[in-house]
C-alpha cells in the first residue's frame, strides 16, 4: 500500500471514528498532494508524499514558537496534535548519533576537517541534506554540522 493510499484509508477511518484533528490534518495533506500533482501534472510517488509531509511538519513546528510567544496554548496544542499525526506517516527519523556519523563520513569524503569553521557550512550542508532527506529535520542537521565545524 502506497503512502497516498494509506492516507486515503486513514482519512476514511478518521471520518468514521469522528476524530476531527486526525481527519482535518490528513485532509490538509491530501490537498497539498493534490495541489502538487495539479501543478506538476504528474502523480506524486511515496518520496514526493514524504517530502510534502516534511514541509507540513516544518510549517507547523515553525508556527509553534509564534503561538508560544503569543500565549496561544489552544493553537499550540492543536498544532502539536497535528504534528503527531503527520509524524506517523514519516519514515523513522535518524538519531543524533546516526546524524553525527553521516556528517563525519560526508566531511571526510569532501576533505573537510572537524573544527574547520563556519566557512565550510555550505559545502557540507548540501551533501548531508541530500543523504538524510526525509529522515531528519533540517534544523537538527544544521545544529550537528555546526557542532562539527566549530
Amino acid at each position: 500500500m502506497s503512502l497516498k493510499e494509506k492516507l486515503n484509508a486513514d482519512f476514511k477511518e478518521a471520518m468514521k471514528a469522528k476524530d476531527k484533528v486526525r481527519k482535518d490534518t490528513i485532509n490538509f495533506v491530501r490537498a497539498a498532494i493534490k495541489q502538487v500533482e495539479v501543478d506538476t501534472r504528474e502523480e506524486v510517488d511515496d518520496q514526493g508524499v514524504a517530502s510534502i509531509l516534511a514541509k507540513q511538519i516544518k510549517m507547523r513546528k515553525d508556527a509553534l514558537g509564534d503561538f508560544e510567544t503569543a500565549g496561544r496554548t489552544d493553537m499550540l496544542e492543536q498544532y502539536q496534535a497535528e504534528i503527531d499525526v503527520l509524524m506517523e506517516y514519516m519514515p523513522q527519523q535518524l538519531t543524533d548519533e546516526e546524524l553525527t556519523n553521516i556528517v563525519k563520513t560526508t566531511a571526510a569524503e569532501l576533505g573537510i576537517e572537524e573544527g574547520s569553521g563556519k566557512g565550510s557550512m555550505g559545502k557540507l550542508m548540501g551533501p548531508v541534506m541530500g543523504k538524510v532527506k526525509g529522515l531528519a529535520d533540517g534544523n537538527d542537521v544544521k545544529n550537528i554540522v555546526m557542532k562539527f565545524l566549530v
